[in-house]
């Protein structure tokens, strides 16, 4: 029987640069590479003392796409995908606000 760290190693082996970019995909003469911003989070237990203590561990990953490399001819841009830029910029400008708030407010103390 493996134990859980061999399995989580063969099973995230591909995470880093495969899951941050994605395969090229050519359409209409135009090469296409996505990016996806990517990270994974892993928590564990314990099995404790007695009998009827319990063990448990989990895990997750989360990978918001982010844009694509674009290619045609000789040039090469980034092409930003707006929807993911405003989900991660709205609460940023949200959280920013109101510390700007709270730092002008203890100035006119």
């Amino acid at each position: 029987m493996t134990s859980l760290p061999e399995k989580l190693a063969d099973t995230f082996r591909s995470a880093g640069v495969k899951s941050a970019y994605g395969d090229p995909v050519q359409i209409d003469g135009v090469t296409l590479v996505p990016v996806a911003l990517s990270y994974y989070g892993f928590g564990g237990g314990d099995t404790g003392e007695g009998s009827a203590a319990g063990s448990g561990g989990g895990g997750g990953g989360v990978s918001l796409p982010i844009g694509a490399y674009v290619k045609a001819g000789s040039t090469a841009r980034f092409e930003p995908n707006v929807i993911a830029l405003l989900a991660v910029g709205v609460p940023f400008l949200v959280v920013a606000g109101r510390a700007l708030a709270r730092v002008i407010r203890a100035l006119k103390k």
